[in-house]
């Protein structure tokens, strides 16, 4: 059972995420107010907003980690807000999340981090199946020589690619980032913001990619969706949004220098 050497079949009409007139609000503060959003098969799409624009709502949402008040999210042709959990657990399973934080075991070696999800949700796998599936994960994120190593030994870096591997070895059709560069230097950002697009072509994968650096969006992105107050303002190619006649989106793009 060779799972993670599988390929998705691309098809970029197809449509692999559709929101709807999405809404949701906490109390009196609404913070989605009617977004809509198309991402097809193999397209990297990154959210762009200020701090509290609602672009981590928004992928809670997507896994149904919040409900919506109102509209309709569409994932790889399921309705998120109408699952029951057994189901949305399987949805779960094809979709890959990075956290901002990689979200590693602190007490388990690199091997054991990525073996863990295989063997929880894949049964019946061979030891060496599992140990194929572990290296090429690591080979696709360039840190197969760091295999024993524990989190604590790495750097900010290494554990963003080492998260990124624990997604890729169940094989995701959707890769979900939230602020994949967050926190690292210009020269890491660069290898995370390449390595993105690395996991889009081998895997595959359509993307969310959550950020407010504007050299990830630009060079890790097919389109851009800028959020501001609530709705998306635009969405279309980098360019298209950065030319953008809007006092909100100027400062954005202003106050987040571009290299």
């Amino acid at each position: 059972m060779e799972r993670h050497k599988v390929q998705h079949n691309i098809n970029t009409d197809e449509t692999v995420i559709k929101i709807n007139g999405l809404y949701k609000s906490f109390g009196e503060l609404d913070v989605l107010k009617g977004v809509d959003l198309t991402v097809h098969r193999g397209e990297n799409i990154a959210v762009l907003g200020k701090s509290g624009s609602g672009k981590s709502v928004l992928i809670k949402t997507l896994v149904g980690l919040l409900k919506p008040d109102k509209g309709e999210i569409m994932v790889l042709g399921k309705q998120v807000n109408k699952l029951h959990r057994k189901e949305l657990d399987e949805l779960r399973l094809r979709i890959g999340f990075s956290f901002q934080n990689s979200a590693l075991y602190d007490s388990m070696n690199v091997y054991q981090n990525l073996a863990f999800p295989l063997t929880m949700n894949v049964k019946n796998l061979s030891k060496k199946e599992v140990n194929n599936a572990v290296e090429e994960a690591l080979d696709a994120v360039g840190l197969k020589d760091k295999i024993k190593e524990l989190p604590a030994d790495l750097s900010g870096g290494q554990r963003k690619r080492i998260g990124i591997a624990r997604t890729l070895i169940l094989n995701p059709e959707i890769m979900l980032y939230d602020e994949p560069t967050a926190g690292l230097d210009p020269i890491t950002s660069t290898e995370i913001n390449d390595l993105i697009v690395e996991v889009q072509q081998r895997y595959k994968t359509s993307s969310v990619i959550i950020t407010h650096d504007l050299t990830c969006a630009k060079n890790t992105c097919d389109r851009i969706a800028m959020l501001v107050e609530g709705e998306f303002l635009k969405v279309g190619k980098f360019e298209e949004v950065l030319n953008l006649d809007n006092k909100q989106v100027k400062e954005f793009f202003n106050y987040n220098f571009i290299q």
